[in-house]
């Protein structure tokens, strides 16, 4: 599960030409619902739902934009491998700029937690993990445009790809486990897609390309040509197989 968040974020990753101050593609009560697919013995088969929301709160020091992603198996697959993972990111409601940052991984008894605290001031990020053992931190130097993989998703659907033309390859970096994760993208183009809450939508196709996923354009991302930018459909190729995540469910969007 953690290739294919970072592959929904890297997968519309600064390949577009012109970045906007305010925020004009992300509401403050948006919920899109995913379903997860991996292909088993030839089949796509349905494994896990994947949830990402936003809503505004108030921590008493500012007024946030909180970004949440959920990812859980579907309860009749959780006794062959069980997920339950939370990312988190407070940002900006207006630029988005992110502020914190929480990861909380359970993957098959596998447990993990993280979190990022940004530093504009002294230009740091104070990056904590945990795993068994007690909590190890590191304060890691904060380059300008710096984000996390949640932060960077909802960053780049603000961003103006209108502008891009096709053929567009870049490469780019985000920090992951408290590492920079670098990926090559290219704009192919548009595609209409049709899907079960949308429609037939015009979409940019982006392809990824990353050391730690397989083949050449076979990771794609489809972005609504619209000025929400919502990904409605996602495919994957990784070492240990392929899939897609297929949008199922989408409210509250901005535009």
């Amino acid at each position: 599960m953690k290739k294919i968040i970072i592959l929904i974020t890297l997968c519309i990753t600064e390949i577009i030409v012109a970045q906007k101050t305010n925020n004009t593609a992300i509401g403050t009560n948006e919920k899109l619902v995913y379903t997860a697919s991996y292909n088993m013995s030839g089949l796509l088969t349905n494994l896990a739902q994947v949830t990402m929301q936003t809503k505004t709160v108030n921590t008493g020091k500012g007024n946030y934009l909180h970004l949440k992603c959920v990812a859980a198996t579907y309860s009749k697959w959780d006794s062959f491998f069980k997920i339950r993972d939370v990312y988190e990111a407070y940002v900006s409601p207006t630029t988005l700029k992110p502020y914190l940052y929480k990861r909380d991984v359970n993957e098959g008894g596998y447990l993990k937690k993280e979190k990022y605290v940004y530093s504009y001031k002294n230009k740091t990020i104070k990056a904590t993990m945990q795993k068994k053992k007690e909590p190890t931190t590191k304060v890691l130097k904060m380059s300008p445009g710096t984000y996390d993989v949640i932060s960077t998703l909802y960053h780049i659907r603000n961003m103006d790809i209108s502008k891009a033309p096709k053929g567009t390859n870049q490469k780019i970096t985000m920090l992951f486990d408290r590492k920079p994760q670098v990926a090559y993208l290219k704009l192919l183009g548009k595609e209409t897609i049709t899907t079960k809450t949308m429609g037939s939508k015009e979409c940019y196709k982006i392809a990824i390309n990353n050391n730690s996923l397989k083949g050449t354009n076979k990771n794609i991302v489809y972005l609504t040509a619209d000025s929400n930018k919502t990904p409605v459909l996602i495919k994957f190729s990784i070492p240990a197989g392929t899939g897609q995540l297929t949008l199922q469910e989408a409210s509250g969007l901005k535009n």
